[in-house]
């Protein structure tokens, strides 16, 4: 197990640990909290003599994912008992369920913008993060913002939600785009383990028409105006690689019909059965000639024509894509 993980959970465990020892001598200790506290000693006894991580059936490793979600797991997928698949199968489904209520409303219109989104996780749950915060304040447009926490499954979900949390706090402080990009970043490094950075693209869209927009190490975003298309690269490195990054915003004013189009790399990156890539041209071309359709059209068209490209080549990564057009 890598050094940085496994000092990550023995952080974890000890903070367990405290916080245990502190509510067994304030309260009147149950079992349950003493049988906690004997897990949490053995599982810090096996870090010391180096099974912590192993399987105790088959003393294959267990998958680091789920040693993050909970640091007490000691037996891999494969080894769970019946009783404890179905209830990591009911986990998962709860989770899968919590996660969508977490996604914006579809066909949301705002002071002026509409906003479509395609959201497909590869399995249960996904790393990917899409959100859309409207203010009703006079002036006030819409933030959007769509990313993409590194890793799969259950552990790049739970850094969804976590950066979901840190940007429904922070816009509440009215920020410009590039501080509120460059204070999620700072919390963001400081809560997470150090091998995990997500990309996003944060932006902020006006009433006026007038658009601010942080690209944080994401896929180069589409502007599509009139029979123009122009990719809007990055300003900045992805969160939680330095707790000190700086980024900047660019400024632009969009008039009726112009159209962002964000996505994430399990679209431009998808292989088809000859294992070509999708590619961001295709993707350029294929929303380019989609234009004059309705914003929710649009996006059917882009990830149809993904699906023909694909042919029944399974995905590999999660799939997101948000369409924001001025009304």
């Amino acid at each position: 197990m890598a050094e940085m993980t496994q000092t990550f959970l023995r952080d974890q465990l000890v903070h367990r640990r405290e916080r245990l020892q502190s509510a067994i001598a304030t309260t009147r200790a149950g079992d349950t909290l003493l049988e906690l506290l004997s897990e949490v000693d053995s599982a810090l006894e096996r870090m010391e003599n180096g099974t912590y991580g192993f399987c105790e059936v088959c003393h294959e490793t267990v998958e680091t994912e789920r040693l993050i979600a909970d640091p007490l797991v000691r037996y891999c997928l494969d080894h769970l008992s019946r009783e404890q698949q179905r209830a990591l199968e009911q986990d998962l489904e709860l989770a899968a369920q919590m996660q969508r209520e977490l996604l914006p409303r579809q066909g949301l219109k705002h002071h002026g913008w509409e906003v479509a989104y395609h959201y497909q996780p590869l399995g249960p749950v996904s790393g990917d993060y899409c959100d859309v915060i409207t203010r009703n304040s006079d002036g006030d447009g819409l933030f959007f913002v769509l990313g993409d926490a590194s890793g799969k499954g259950v552990a790049a979900s739970l850094l969804m939600a976590h950066l979901h949390a840190i940007f429904r706090t922070l816009m509440a402080a009215g920020l410009p785009v590039h501080e509120l990009v460059q204070q999620a970043g700072r919390v963001f490094c400081e809560t997470t383990m150090s091998p995990h950075f997500a990309t996003l693209v944060c932006g902020r869209a006006a009433a006026s028409g007038e658009v601010e927009i942080c690209n944080a190490g994401h896929c180069p975003p589409l502007l599509l105006r009139g029979h123009e298309v122009t990719h809007l690269e990055a300003t900045g490195l992805p969160l939680g690689m330095f707790c000190d990054g700086s980024y900047s915003a660019r400024r632009m004013s969009l008039a009726p019909g112009d159209t962002l189009f964000l996505y994430t790399d399990g679209v431009s990156e998808s292989r088809s059965a000859s294992h070509q890539e999708y590619g961001d041209e295709r993707l350029a071309r294929v929303v380019a000639e989609g234009r004059a359709l309705p914003l929710e059209a649009l996006v059917r068209n882009t990830m149809q024509d993904l699906a023909d490209f694909r042919a029944g080549t399974p995905a590999l990564d999660d799939l997101t894509v948000m369409a924001v057009r001025r009304a």
